[in-house]
């Protein structure tokens, strides 16, 4: 039998190492569908109960494996059903490559069933990158060009092959006129700035005595070069989102997250430094930053249309960070300030105290931001964690303590809802002998994750540590956004828009054959999280949570919250019993500065 288009596709991708295609059916990839069955599944066929997920899951695949995700997708809806999860990965700078079905090449541009203009519909997701195969010789350029795009510039790329190409004899390109000829591989290289470039950064960071630095998931391969600078400059670390696991949270200098979603200590940090350092990251909001004109800085970033964004850099460092830190290190003088660091590891003790009252408010019935707390004491080490977006990722930042070898991502630049479950899917494949752990709304797990547990359900079995937890942060609210309105509006809860069903969500997992624990008072939640740790299958734990507790920002004022408090009066009838003072009183508990903002010493109120 001839070797066919969809043969050799298959064939060119186990040629790139590619283990797994997270995917959905459908006839304008029948083609593809029936080289899988000849190629006997090689690479497996994932398959996610709905295109999004498999691109969620491609996504999650290759942020924690370091490799390119890879999802497939029929044409028309199937392709269309790609793009967020392909936007996520693109916001995110995760290599990923979207092979998608389309129409016949006859029947282009009869408005046929299913034909849509895909190559306009993906040139800015897949603006790298995004190209059709229209004849067999043009395969193995297009898909080995896709394949090093991802990887070089760690972006979307995007594949199509009509329904009809797929089932052609292949023939590969010949040595002859107007044929492209390709190859396979790309090695590994480490860009790194010019020694006049290093020492320009050097002399503006020795030039500084308060020096905080901001670390981004660009910076993950070089903790022990960021640390050592940390220790040479006496400064502190903060860390966007995607840096989360860059730096052990248990270092005394690191501050935490930064942004709506981070911590005092990161906030304050920028608020008072005067040379600034940031490190692999295109966190976005320049108001968590220092004032302009307050700091002079640097940035390191291995991409050159990352640099230069957000802040007046004095020095834009294109490099590898590990190899750029490496050689920037010998030119860096020891700061002798050590009271700047000293204040600094003084505020994050501070600010770790209060996380443990906040987390011990009583609340109705359980505090979200003691199921976050509970857990972070009895995280594995090896865990990859997970959170999706909303409320959930609040307490994700600031409350669980990642260190050593643990991993953990989120949708940190798109902030997308639902690619919690499916990135933990995605992150066994890629680690099928580590456990992992989705902290989710309910909200996120009525879109996605719900289904998500049959694909959990059907490939559960084959993983060496069968341990998969989703925690469902069970509030019936759509509670970021509620929050949202009340402290940037002031406007009451809309019941219509944020009001969602209580679902039995541990039932639902135990219907698949999953273990499932429903969790309504505090007492329970620890417990809760050691079965789960324990449990030799996935387990889903539904914490019914207080939608009362507010996730407050870090820069985030007394009447900002009593405005806020005021509006929950307003707007929610059914909690008549809740007098003004009383949620007053109990929405200061949970000020990032503790009950009282005058116990903090030298505090300014309101600022």
């Amino acid at each position: 039998m001839s070797k066919k288009v969809s043969d050799h596709l298959l064939e060119r991708l186990r040629d790139w190492g590619v283990e797994y295609v997270f995917a959905y059916p459908g006839d304008g990839i029948n083609g593809l569908l029936a080289a899988w069955g000849r190629a006997d599944d090689n690479p497996r066929f994932i398959q996610a109960r709905h295109e999004e997920m498999a691109a969620f899951e491609a996504v999650g695949y290759a942020k924690f494996s370091g490799k390119v995700g890879v999802c497939a997708a029929t044409s028309g809806p199937g392709a269309i059903h790609l793009l967020n999860g392909l936007y996520d990965a693109k916001l995110d700078h995760v290599p990923v490559v979207a092979i998608v079905g389309q129409t016949n090449r006859s029947a282009m541009g009869g408005s046929y069933q299913q034909e849509v203009d895909l190559l306009s519909l993906y040139k800015d997701v897949a603006s790298d990158f995004c190209e059709m195969v229209t004849v067999p010789e043009q395969l193995p350029n297009v898909l080995d060009r896709a394949m090093r795009t991802a990887m070089a510039r760690r972006s979307v790329c995007a594949v199509v092959i009509p329904a009809d190409v797929q089932e052609l004899d292949y023939s590969p390109p010949e040595h002859a006129f107007k044929m492209v000829p390709s190859s396979l591989g790309m090695s590994h290289y480490a860009p790194v700035p010019s020694d006049e470039d290093l020492t320009r950064a050097a002399e503006v960071i020795n030039a500084g005595e308060k020096v905080a630095i901001l670390v981004g998931q660009g910076a993950r391969g070089a903790r022990q070069e960021v640390m050592a600078v940390a220790d040479r400059l006496n400064a502190g670390v903060a860390k966007a989102l995607l840096g989360k696991d860059v730096l052990d949270d248990e270092l005394p200098y690191v501050t935490g997250a930064i942004g709506l979603l981070g911590t005092r200590p990161s906030y304050e940090m920028m608020e008072n430094c005067d040379t600034l350092l940031v490190i692999g990251s295109s966190f976005p909001y320049t108001q968590f930053m220092p004032e302009f004109g307050q700091a002079r800085a640097v940035q390191i970033d291995i991409d050159p249309h990352m640099v230069g964004l957000r802040y007046p850099f004095e020095v834009n460092l294109v490099g590898d960070a590990r190899e750029t830190l490496t050689r920037l290190l010998p030119l860096l003088k020891t700061n002798k300030n050590k009271s700047w660091r000293k204040t600094i590891e003084k505020d994050v003790a501070r600010w770790w105290e209060v996380m443990q009252r906040r987390a011990a408010v009583d609340a109705e019935p359980i505090n979200p931001e003691y199921v976050a707390h509970a857990l972070s004491d009895l995280l594995p080490d090896d865990v990859i964690l997970a959170s999706d977006s909303g409320s959930a990722a609040n307490w994700y930042a600031r409350h669980l303590k990642l260190r050593g070898a643990m991993r953990g991502s989120l949708s940190g630049t798109l902030a997308t809802m639902g690619p919690g479950v499916p990135y933990v899917i995605g992150a066994k494949f890629a680690h099928g002998d580590r456990p992992a752990i989705a902290l989710v709304g309910d909200g996120a797990m009525q879109m996605n994750g719900m289904a998500e547990l049959i694909t959990i359900a059907k490939y559960w079995q084959e993983w060496q540590d069968p341990r998969l937890i989703v925690a469902v942060l069970n509030n019936q609210d759509l509670n970021q956004v509620t929050w949202e309105m009340r402290a940037m509006a002031g406007a009451p809860q809309f019941l219509p828009s944020q009001s969602i069903p209580d679902v039995a969500y541990a039932d639902f997992a135990r219907s698949l054959g999953l273990n499932g624990i429903r969790v309504e008072e505090p007492d329970g939640v620890r417990g809760a999280w050691e079965s789960a740790l324990r449990s030799d299958k996935p387990c889903v734990l539904d914490f019914v949570t207080d939608p009362a507790v507010p996730p407050i920002p870090p820069h985030a004022t007394l009447d900002q919250i009593e405005a806020a408090a005021t509006s929950v009066l307003k707007g929610d009838s059914d909690r008549a019993g809740m007098v003004r003072q009383g949620f007053k009183a109990k929405v200061q508990e949970f000020l990032p500065g503790g009950r009282h903002r005058s116990d903090r010493p030298g505090a300014e109120e309101g600022r």
